[in-house]
């Protein structure tokens, strides 16, 4: 899915990066997030107008710290350095970094000059900060064009080489202007149009598929999760139904009357060819005894992968489409990202799989949950089911903390949907990016009819956002909660205790393992 211009990002391993390409493509420009050490030769074409180069957790005058040549400042592009990217352009263009006396954390005021990337921005505004190292003297030739009480240059640049630095983080929503500092980067100095719109890229996404496939036939995973779903109507405009086979597997770990709503939808609705497996046996067996987090994604995402070859050797295909978007691949490592979690479609294929690396089609690979929706509304698919909450693709073995046994899943699958039910009769799911129960793993002594139990631990997680890549714990009205407590413990048996979970994305993810 190639783009008439974009923005790299290449990534030192901060922890933020994420962020940087979300505020950038909110501003109508196509990014994508590279590994530092990726062959400028593979992204530095025609479609470039700028680099970014991220934060990260090393200091440029360690052993082992993560280094750049000089080549990035001869691409006749803008490059704008944030926090461990400001001090490695520091370093590389003959400056000085040191260790600061006094940390920065945080919400800091900062004082701009008159700059380019300040145009717009308040003489004092709010930036968010978070290092010990700092720049002492900059290279020769540059302006110093912003300053904190503990940090004499927490911004710099030279505008005549179009290279540019700064301390802070302005993708995070902490700092006040800061998405004011990026379009300043991306539209002013870069000189990008901003029109990029992810719907916009429909025709050439469909595109895309039918020169990768050729004649082929395809197999297609569907979850009844919003990115396949899109994934596989994008495939079905391209392909038909003759030629784009969607495989929905019943893996036994669906919530309640998840497969007959699927299968009832997606024929339905969308004129899909589905095919519905029945392996819940098969995937139950191989989980048992298993506790480990990676290692339950790990059997899914092989098992997933095993149930599609059949289909594909029974109809003769040997392409597989996966709805994969780009915070899949972030979080699973690829690209050298640190692994927070194995994305069944990702980080889970067996190295021996049938369908060889060129044959998997991923036409969402490069978009974020938002902008998938985009493109299903943009395809035509109704707005309650582009619309419909995240579902993970290995489903309850996730949400099942420890082994996975029959008598939890039933038990889980009847508090979710207890959970389910009354935030929606209380006019809530629709504020909700994503809510579940968690069987946590935990027992507790309760007191139950005057005598003594000793049964499960149900958490409870609702959370905002906007992409998925941050997220807010939602503040649900406490009447609310307590109808889903009194429900739950008084109907599903073995549950004795109920505890909701306010914990943000960063620090924790929105799924429990």
């Amino acid at each position: 899915m190639a783009a008439t211009e974009k923005i790299v990002i290449l990534d030192f391993g901060g922890q933020y990066n994420q962020l940087i390409a979300r505020r950038v493509r909110e501003l109508g420009v196509y990014c994508e997030i590279l590994n530092y050490a990726a062959p400028m030769a593979e992204w530095a074409d025609a479609a470039l107008k700028g680099v970014i180069l991220t934060g990260g957790p090393n200091s440029v005058y360690g052993e082992n710290a993560p280094r750049l040549g000089t080549e990035i400042f001869r691409l006749g592009v803008p490059v704008l350095g944030i926090c461990y990217g400001m001090q490695l352009i520091n370093d590389l263009l003959g400056g000085t970094v040191e260790s600061a006396e006094v940390g920065e954390y945080g919400h800091t005021l900062l004082t701009t000059e008159d700059a380019p990337l300040f145009e717009g921005v308040g003489r004092e505004t709010v930036v968010f900060m978070n290092h010990n190292d700092r720049v002492s003297r900059p290279p020769q030739g540059f302006t110093v064009d912003a300053y904190t009480a503990n940090c004499p240059v927490a911004a710099f640049s030279n505008a005549e080489k179009g290279v540019y630095g700064v301390q802070f983080h302005p993708e995070v929503r902490h700092s006040v202007e800061g998405v004011q500092m990026l379009r300043n980067f991306a539209l002013k100095i870069c000189g990008c149009a901003g029109d990029y719109r992810a719907e916009d890229m429909i025709g050439r996404m469909i595109e895309d598929v039918r020169a990768r496939v050729g004649d082929g036939r395809v197999v297609a995973g569907l979850s009844g999760g919003v990115d396949s779903s899109v994934a596989c109507a994008l495939a079905n405009r391209a392909l038909g139904p003759d030629r784009l086979t969607c495989v929905f597997v019943d893996h036994g770990l669906l919530r309640k009357d998840e497969a007959k709503q699927v299968l009832e939808t997606y024929r339905s609705h969308l004129g899909l060819n589905v095919v519905h497996v029945d392996a819940s046996e098969r995937f139950l067996d191989a989980l048992k005894g298993v506790t480990e987090p990676e290692q339950k994604r790990k059997i899914i995402g092989a098992l997933f992968v095993r149930v599609f070859e059949e289909e594909a050797r029974r109809i003769g295909a040997d392409y597989l489409l996966q709805g994969t978007i780009y915070p899949d691949r972030i979080e699973s490592g690829m690209g050298g990202s640190a692994t927070i979690k194995s994305h069944h479609n990702v980080g889970g294929l067996p190295k021996d799989s049938l369908f060889k690396k060129d044959h998997i089609i991923e036409p969402l690979s490069l978009l974020f949950k938002d902008e998938v929706r985009a493109v299903g509304e943009g395809l035509g698919i109704p707005r309650e089911m582009v619309w419909r909450q995240p579902f993970p693709g290995p489903g309850l073995a996730v949400r099942v903390i420890g082994e996975i046994t029959r008598e939890k899943l039933e038990a889980l699958r009847a508090c979710d949907a207890i959970y389910l039910e009354e935030l929606k009769r209380a006019g809530l799911s629709d504020q909700i990016w994503q809510s579940f129960a968690v069987l946590t793993g935990v027992r507790t002594v309760g007191c139950m009819g005057d005598d003594r139990t000793y049964g499960w631990c149900v958490a409870l997680r609702a959370v905002t956002s906007d992409d998925a890549m941050t997220v807010e714990a939602a503040e649900l009205p406490y009447p609310v909660l307590k109808r889903c407590v009194s429900r739950i413990i008084g109907e599903v048996p073995g549950v004795n205790r109920v505890v909701y979970d306010i914990t943000g994305k960063p620090p924790g993810t929105i799924e429990w393992e």
